[in-house]
């Protein structure tokens, strides 16, 4: 029987950056298809945005975002980041390539390389086609699907499900009805897929 994970992320979630490439190779060993939905935070159920954090949790956060990144070979540009405009719109060209049968992953590991690598603004139209065209993709395409109403759809339904679900932050991973929260626990994920459901 095909295993199914439904993945809970979002473009500007850096736990989502980093703990991508690791994820879809577990998914990839063990032949598990991953059905992609994309929000933020959820906090009707307790997801806090890191801007809303204490000063000593955001330091944390940072300092295990730097340890996280080395060991996963990541780069993050976190240090004076410029200020961005809002990157939902990422979300909306993912959203797109998913419907229309593209590599959605493909295209999100490359705007959220972009985004967190090299702060590039994937807010910016301009932006997001340049990552997308350099990518493989057809980027003036994916731009006006954006918009489009079976996209805005998914995006709305994305988020009624993870509230659904009882996602609050990001990465999540659900799979047989069981939730892991956070690129970190894709251990727990590994031993349920292979027959250890908690």
């Amino acid at each position: 029987m095909l295993k199914t994970i439904d993945y809970f992320f979002s473009i500007s979630s850096p736990w989502s950056f980093i703990g991508l490439d690791a994820f879809v190779a577990l998914a990839d060993r063990e032949g598990a298809e991953i059905k992609p939905f994309l929000t933020t935070v959820v906090e009707e159920n307790g997801g806090i945005y890191s801007r809303n954090r204490p000063e000593p949790r955001r330091a944390y956060w940072t300092r295990d975002l730097k340890r996280w990144s080395k060991l996963r070979g990541k780069t993050l540009q976190l240090d004076h980041r410029p200020v961005l405009s809002d990157p939902t719109p990422a979300s909306m060209m993912v959203i797109a390539a998913y419907l229309d049968g593209q590599s959605w992953l493909h295209l999100t590991s490359a705007i959220q390389e972009a985004f967190w690598t090299r702060a590039a603004d994937i807010g910016d139209p301009k932006v997001r086609k340049t990552i997308a065209d350099a990518a493989g993709f057809d980027g003036a395409q994916l731009l006006l699907r954006e918009t489009d109403a079976d996209v805005k759809v998914k995006w709305a339904g994305d988020r009624d499900y993870a509230l659904q679900c009882g996602v609050f932050g990001f990465p999540t991973h659900r799979f047989d009805g069981e939730l892991y929260w956070g690129q970190d626990s894709l251990p727990f994920l590994e031993r349920h897929l292979q027959g250890d459901k908690p």
